[in-house]
This record gives C-alpha cells, structure tokens and sequence, in this order.
C-alpha cells in the first residue's frame, strides 16, 4: 500500500465554497459529503455543512478538507502552508495568479537566491500557499 502525504483543510461554514475554488483553480474532480448524509450531525443546524470533501486534482494531488463544527475550537491559516513545486513554469504561474487574486500576497513571485522564482501569499480563505518553480529540464 502506498503512503500519500495530502493536505487537509479545516474551514468554518466556507469548506465548501474553498474546495469548489480551488477546483477551478487545479482542476479535477470533488467529492463533497454533509454531515447530514453521513447521519453525524449533532446540531440541526449544521447538518449542511461538509464533514468530508476530496479534491482529486488534474495534476494528480489530492486536497481534503471539512468544515469545523460550532462546538470545535477554529483557528485559521496559523499553522501550515501549502507548498506547490515544480518546473512548469506556466502551470505553476497561473496557479499563484489564481490563488494570490482576491487575497494576500506575502512575498512576490521571483527570483530567490537558490535560483527558483518563489512567492508566499494566503488565498482569500486565509490559507498559505508557497510557489516554488525550478528550472525546466
């Protein structure tokens, strides 16, 4: 069995909007599943929100994430960034055109001193995502 490393995201009441996002962003297919549909929801209320969505992206990664119920502590984009990597500098470009829109760019993209362009920004959802691309070859 192969061991896959894939981020998870925790959102409040917008998991669903962010994976939808971040599908036209990458690509792919997303699976959304409610807490309601999994017959888990504590709250009337919450019922609706998503317990587990699955982003299998063109590029062949895989992003999951679920919205945090009312009754569970939420702290957002403190304590992780996505790193996106690579040397398709077009792919790569247009993600962090895509990602960086709407939100906050931390460290411009370009030239870094080991030689990859390579920016830091938080998309519109408070997520930290960091773009590395390296020389094509």
């Amino acid at each position: 069995m192969t061991t896959r490393f894939n981020p998870y995201l925790a959102f409040r009441d917008s998991a669903r909007e962010a994976m939808e996002f971040y599908r036209t962003v990458f690509g792919g297919e997303l699976a959304v599943t409610t807490f309601a549909e999994m017959n888990v929801a504590e709250d009337p209320s919450e019922k609706d929100k998503v317990m587990h969505s699955m982003l299998t992206a063109d590029p062949g990664f895989v992003l999951m994430a679920s919205d945090t119920p009312n009754s569970m502590d939420y702290t957002p984009g403190t304590n992780f960034s996505l790193s996106l990597s690579g040397d398709d500098e077009a792919v790569l470009r247009g993600y962090w055109e895509a990602l960086s829109k709407g939100g906050r760019v931390d460290m411009p993209l370009e030239r870094a001193p080991w030689g990859d362009l390579f920016g830091m920004c938080a998309d519109r959802f408070g997520v930290s995502w960091m773009v590395s691309i390296g020389e094509q070859g």
